[in-house]
């Protein structure tokens, strides 16, 4: 491989990488509107999205759509974090239902045209750490 082809699959990758930051970006500020067919806009027809805390996996841009609008509760999301390297993006999300709040960390995969062809979601919980490291951290 020739330095110049390499200069142009980095910047292709890059470039790839961008475009599907943006269409994450545009599916959590549509999720957190509520605006489905913006949702449905970022998805490939053939979306998976796996669960793997609850082993529950969805397979389709019709079935995800409707998870999403039947899920219970006034939810809302704000993007904490976000990297992107290749067809890859991962945001970390805080998400507060009423008082209520967690934090999921969600993993984007891309397809050929920018959509999302899947999505993995975790949840992690809250946990009192073991005894013994007291005089090494702060707690917040």
């Amino acid at each position: 491989m020739t330095a110049s082809s390499t200069s142009s699959t980095s910047s292709t990758s890059k470039s790839a990488a961008n475009e599907l930051r943006e269409t994450v970006k545009t599916y959590w500020a549509a999720a957190e509107a509520r605006d489905w067919d913006t949702v449905a806009s970022t998805l490939a027809d053939d979306v998976v999205y796996d669960l793997p805390q609850t082993r529950e996996r969805i397979i389709g841009k019709e079935k995800y759509l409707r998870f999403n609008r039947e899920y219970p509760g006034d939810w809302h999301a704000r993007i904490e974090r976000i990297v992107a390297d290749g067809d890859q993006v991962v945001t970390w999300v805080r998400v507060t239902v009423g008082l209520e709040e967690m934090y999921a960390i969600a993993f984007f995969t891309g397809d050929q045209q920018g959509r999302i062809k899947a999505h993995d979601d975790f949840w992690p919980e809250p946990y009192e750490p073991p005894l013994g490291r007291e005089h090494l951290v702060e707690r917040y």
